[in-house]
């Protein structure tokens, strides 16, 4: 009886750890094959990025849109490695632009991450309306943030692309 009681805790363990993992979540968003709709972005975070970028502007290039935000963890991290390995690789500046989109409330918290999280050389920029902006609703960005790989004609060629997955693109 005694063996049954602890496999019982086992099971039970087992199962309430993993009721944690996000098992089937639904992606929502703009799908690969779709065109990236244009925006203008204000707010550059420091004196090197533009005060204003339009997206239609680096047709031409691969273009690496991330969105983000300083309270989404997972986002901020990504951002963080997305704009390091842009930086670390030699010639991926020729090869990709990165804009980097956050969906702070406020400027300063926009920049106060940025400053902290060290993301250097990347076009960072802030949209302060958050989850009410256009470009929040026109990337469909329900249920979280994400970022999109787009050829140089705008057309959404990958998505959640990790760094692993941009290095494969890049080469």
């Amino acid at each position: 009886m005694r063996h049954y009681v602890k496999w019982f805790f086992v099971v039970l363990l087992i199962s309430s750890l993993t009721s944690f993992i996000e098992k089937n979540k639904t992606v929502t968003g703009l799908s690969v094959g779709e065109y990236a709709p244009d925006f203008v972005i204000k707010g550059g975070s420091d004196a090197e990025t533009p005060a204003r970028k339009r997206l239609s502007e680096l047709r031409g290039n691969l273009v690496l849109v991330n969105f983000w935000a300083s309270y989404d963890a997972t986002s901020r991290i990504r951002n963080i490695e997305l704009s390091r390995a842009l930086a670390n690789q030699e010639n991926a500046a020729n090869d990709i632009e990165f804009v980097s989109v956050s969906f702070d409330d406020y400027e300063s918290i926009f920049k106060e991450t940025v400053r902290k999280d060290c993301v250097v050389g990347a076009g960072c920029f802030v949209e302060t309306a958050g989850s009410e902006s256009r470009i929040f609703r026109n990337y469909e960005l329900k249920d979280g943030l994400t970022n999109y790989l787009l050829d140089e004609d705008g057309m959404i060629i990958a998505k959640n692309i990790s760094v692993e997955e941009l290095s494969t693109y890049l080469n």
